[in-house]
């Protein structure tokens, strides 16, 4: 890294994922929830960085990491503002803003619990009924929620 007055230059990734436009405030929960605090490459992590569109913002860069869609769908809930860029040979391959799906598998628990879900060993289902603010209801008990809790 390198700094030029008012700015601080980070090396490009040769390949990777940058996930960019996160909420401030989620940054460590993305690191978290992804797993990105276990792994033996390089990441970068900058959280509070300016934003003309959120005030606002975080970054995450990790090298040799691409994301599996459970672990997007994963992203799209705790950061639906993000966007996720993957790098190959320093070039972006795709980019992508985070789209919460209309139906969310394995990836969430159920607070209901009475729920099978949470009596036996079984993976949830929810349905989402609304994007904004996120509110899903479970498929076994039919509980809705909008105090979604990732199953890490």
């Amino acid at each position: 890294m390198t700094t030029n007055n008012k700015e601080l230059i980070v090396k490009k990734i040769e390949n990777g994922t940058v996930i960019d436009h996160i909420p401030a405030d989620k940054v460590f929960s993305v690191v978290r929830i992804l797993g990105l605090d276990n792994v033996c490459d390089e990441i970068l992590i900058g959280t509070n960085l300016e934003s003309k569109k959120y005030g606002k913002k975080g970054i995450v860069k990790a090298t040799n990491k691409f994301f599996a869609k459970e672990e997007i769908d994963k992203l799209s809930i705790i950061a639906p503002t993000a966007t996720l860029i993957t790098i190959k040979n320093y070039e972006v391959t795709d980019k992508r803003k985070m789209e919460i799906p209309n139906e969310i598998q394995k990836i969430v628990r159920c607070i209901n619990p009475n729920c099978i879900t949470n009596v036996e060993e079984m993976d949830t289902t929810f349905s989402v009924v609304e994007k904004h603010p996120l509110t899903i209801q479970c498929h076994y008990c039919e509980k809705t929620m909008t105090d979604i809790k990732i199953k890490e």
